[in-house]
This record gives C-alpha cells, sequence and structure tokens, in this order.
C-alpha cells in the first residue's frame, strides 16, 4: 500500500518575520509540525515569501519588490534545502520571484526532498497583476515537469496554471499520482475558480490534487491587501472514493485573526491508479479530441 500523507498549510502572511532567519524559523516550525502528523511532503502556498515585505528597506517602491524577494529567496534556499534533510520529509517551500534565465523574473516554487534533491516549477499562466508594468512583471515559464518522490509519480502547478485545460490535455498522457497546486487569491471568487478548476483537473485525469493558498496579508505589502484560501485534497468522483471528489477540506479563511488551515492528508494513490487502470465508472481514459472538428454554422464570423 502506497501511503504519502501531504501537510497543506495555509501560510498566514500576517506574522511579520523580522528578518530571514525568522521566515526561515516560521517554515521549520511547520515542518516540525508536519513531521508530528506524519506527513512525508509539506506543501506551502504560492508567494508565501512576501511576508518578508514586512522588513523591506524603506521607501522600497512596487516595481523593486521583485529584486528584493528575489534576492531574500536566493539567501535563504540552502536552509530550506536543509530541512528536509533535518526533518526527513519533503518540503514544497511555496513559490518566489527567482532570476529567470533570459533576465527578468519567474514566479518559481521550489520542492526540496531528504535527499537533496530539488524540483522546480515555473508559473505558466500569469495573471494581470503579474504582468503589471507598474507593480510586478514576470515572465511565464516553459516547461511542465513531471517527476517521482517516493514512488509517487507527480506535477506542480501554480494557482492561474490550474484553471487552464490546455496544461491538463498536456499532463493527461502522463498518468500522474497527484498533482500539488500552491496558490494565492484575494477573495473568494479566486479561491472558488482555482479549488474548483482543481476538482475538475483531479476529475480530467484520474488523479488527486491536493490544494492550499495563502490566508493574510504581509505588513509590509503594496499590492496583495487580503488573500483568502483552505486547504483541500481532490479526487475522481467515484463511488469508491466517497462519490463527492473531496476527500478533505478545511474552508477558506481570510486569516485576518491570525487563522491559518493546517491539513494533513493521505492521498488514496493505489485506488486511483487502479481506477485509472480501468476500475472508473465512465473515464475514457487519457482523451485528446483527436479527429473531433469545429463546425461553425449560421455565424457571422
Amino acid at each position: 500500500m502506497t501511503d504519502f500523507p501531504i501537510a497543506l498549510c495555509a501560510f498566514n502572511l500576517g506574522f511579520a518575520p523580522a528578518s530571514p532567519a525568522e521566515y526561515v524559523a516560521a517554515i521549520e516550525a511547520r515542518m516540525q509540525r508536519a513531521k508530528e502528523g506524519g506527513a512525508r511532503l509539506l506543501m506551502l502556498p504560492e508567494y508565501a515569501i512576501e511576508a518578508c515585505l514586512s522588513f523591506k528597506p524603506e521607501g522600497l517602491v512596487p516595481t523593486s519588490e521583485l529584486p528584493f524577494l528575489a534576492g531574500i529567496a536566493q539567501e535563504i534556499a540552502p536552509q530550506l534545502a536543509d530541512l528536509p534533510r533535518k526533518y526527513g520529509l519533503s518540503l514544497l517551500a511555496g513559490s518566489t520571484p527567482w532570476p529567470a534565465e533570459d533576465g527578468g523574473f519567474t514566479n518559481r516554487a521550489w520542492l526540496y526532498t531528504p535527499e537533496g534533491e530539488a524540483h522546480s516549477h515555473d508559473k505558466l499562466a500569469l495573471t494581470p497583476f503579474e504582468k503589471d508594468p507598474e507593480s510586478w512583471t514576470l515572465k511565464p515559464g516553459k516547461r511542465l515537469r513531471v517527476f517521482e518522490l517516493e514512488g509517487v509519480r507527480m506535477a506542480m502547478l501554480i494557482c492561474l496554471d490550474v484553471e487552464m485545460p490546455a496544461l491538463s490535455c498536456l499532463l493527461a498522457p502522463e498518468k500522474i499520482d497527484l498533482l500539488l497546486v500552491p496558490s494565492m487569491t484575494s477573495q473568494l471568487s479566486g479561491y472558488h475558480r482555482v479549488f474548483d478548476c482543481a476538482k475538475a483537473r483531479a476529475v480530467e485525469l484520474m488523479t488527486c490534487v491536493a490544494v492550499c493558498g495563502v490566508t493574510g496579508a504581509s505588513t509590509g505589502t503594496t499590492q496583495n491587501d487580503t488573500n483568502i484560501s483552505g486547504a483541500t485534497l481532490f479526487t475522481p468522483c467515484e463511488a469508491e472514493l466517497g462519490f463527492t471528489g473531496i476527500a478533505a477540506t478545511l474552508a477558506p479563511t481570510g486569516g485576518t485573526a491570525g487563522e491559518e488551515p493546517f491539513l494533513i492528508v493521505h492521498p488514496p494513490l493505489d485506488a486511483v491508479r487502479q481506477l485509472r487502470a480501468g476500475g472508473a465508472e465512465v473515464w475514457p481514459g487519457s482523451w485528446s479530441a483527436e479527429g473531433i472538428t469545429v463546425e461553425r454554422e449560421d455565424l457571422n464570423v
């Protein structure tokens, strides 16, 4: 039996670290909690590092926040990579601005393992905020990586990525067991877009999808005054898995009183593999719509 428990932490940005060391210490505390709960992976959300704007230089303009946070991210990366070795479980350390190979910055998620491996994903579908020349201007990623961890075949998508069915079509032939989706959403509308689309991906891919987003707001933020999220493990909507497609969930919160949903989930990996191999009720498999044509009748186009 494959057991790969995941701790989903809807990281609260409002705790106001005074230094990079305090930020790392906060992540380490959550690693300890995840280990005590028996997790094999701790997942933090998109832009968890925005908490570090609490100690940004005075007068830092929004267009300079990217290089500031990217610098912090590069500084603490070795310390974050050490945490899995120390605690014996992997860490998806949220996402952060990261220098792009051809200049500028991407929104990159890093996953570190106890064996010293590092897997990354650069966000592919950027929001208007992430393309705004007056604030944060990022570059989209170009690759969708599939990797294996402790016998579990998985991939990462970041927030808006999971709303893009085209990416699901790319992943379908890969037969992944688990999709990890760190996110950041400012309103309930965004929360539902991301989480509801994540559920759709679980149905389409016949796989498990784990999602969590940030809560609260950084004391130094200039862009994200509110953040609303929760934590959920989605599965295919099959009788063997309880019909609803929701294996475990914590309701969304704004985190204004320090709330930080923390949920340890157990993806039913063996059951999903069996369903994907032919046991599902109606799932047609990795269906590409090959041979289907679109006909436009009586349209003024």
